[in-house]
């Protein structure tokens, strides 16, 4: 089969496309025929390398992934042959005490596709049957790609921030495939969202998507446009993953009591952080990465009844990954970017 597999770390020359044997599948796994698969920043960190992080390489990339099941194994009895199917990205030891106690995504075994074990940016992918998501029939693959993880881990953030109905959350970096999704969710709860963006092109879209007031983080101090927003009181929630570059205009907007939760730190690692702030705002300051398989599953629920939408930006054929990857990386796009694996 064709895959795109890296081997060393670097720039785009290292996605390889290469011809792989067909993964053969456990008595509780399945052979998934790949259509689409989605790009996320972790394969552009699993491309590149994370300083201090070892990844398991090579690597076959690819997290979200959509497609048809062409092969079942002896156990398997959700799925059958020809069924199109999404591909829940976590997945863990299932007898582990916290997949026991339905928080899979706290495991330590836990592991993504495409980063801990080869994923679905190839012709064919094996995964365990737990895993898959019936897909709707109207629902495209390059739709279904566009899906699984930011909106699992968007709707665990806001869940885990106790996003109440009539609360204001302000959402960083609009664009992006996790806040796109985020703002549809929080207004889906019953929140005031206020976005932020770089352009007034992406913030007529986030607009679109739900978003009642919208700031040009360019052209304006986001700290006191949220302030004439919300009041001096600042607002509930704070929704990021942008890290150094927001982190001390958050401390300074979020109210007393309010929530910060965040799921990522592109602009960096570390932050000044005045603790005092912290207690005596009462603050709380929430780490977030992916979710459990009851919240994977109430969101995908939400999306096929059409309650939320995907948010896709841009289609490449997967013959052109080293220009899809660069398209991500230049933060042009609003949304998902999907890889057509039927174009090699």
């Amino acid at each position: 089969m064709k895959a795109v597999i890296v081997r060393e770390h670097g720039g785009f020359d290292e996605l390889l496309v290469e011809n792989l044997p067909t993964p053969e599948i456990r008595p509780d796994e399945v052979l998934v025929a790949v259509k689409a698969s989605g790009i996320n920043h972790l394969d552009l960190w699993v491309r590149k390398g994370v300083v201090g992080h070892k990844f398991p390489l090579p690597m076959i990339l690819g997290t979200d992934v959509a497609g048809e099941v062409a092969r079942v194994g002896s156990l398997v009895k959700n799925v059958k042959i020809g069924d199109r199917v999404a591909v829940m990205p976590g997945f863990a030891d299932p007898t582990s005490e916290q997949a026991l106690a339905g928080q899979i995504h706290l495991a330590r075994d836990y592991g993504i596709f495409g980063e801990t074990r080869n994923g679905g940016c190839a012709e064919y992918m094996d995964a365990p049957a737990v895993n898959l998501m019936p897909m709707p029939d109207w629902m495209s693959f390059t739709d279904a790609a566009a899906c699984p993880l930011v909106f699992l881990t968007a709707y665990t953030m806001l869940r885990k921030a106790w996003l109440e109905p009539g609360e204001s959350v302000l959402m960083h970096a609009a664009g992006s495939g996790v806040t796109s999704a985020g703002i549809q969710i929080a207004r889906l709860l019953g929140a005031t969202v206020i976005a932020t963006a770089g352009s007034d092109e992406k913030l007529q879209k986030a607009r679109a998507l739900g978003a009642e007031h919208t700031i040009n983080y360019r052209s304006q101090d986001f700290v006191e446009e949220t302030k004439k927003i919300v009041g001096r009181g600042g607002v509930d929630v704070i929704f990021d993953h942008v890290g150094p570059q927001t982190f001390e205009g958050n401390m300074k907007v979020i109210k007393w009591g309010g929530r910060i939760v965040m799921c990522g730190s592109t602009s960096g690692a570390e932050v000044p952080l005045n603790l005092r702030a912290v207690f005596f705002k009462r603050i709380s300051i929430i780490g977030s990465t992916m979710g459990p398989k009851a919240d994977q599953l109430t969101v995908w629920k939400l999306l096929c009844q059409k309650k939320l939408q995907p948010v896709l930006d841009r289609v490449f054929a997967v013959r052109d990954v080293a220009a899809a990857h660069q398209y991500v990386e230049s933060r042009k796009g609003f949304g998902k970017v999907v890889l057509d694996l039927e174009q090699w």
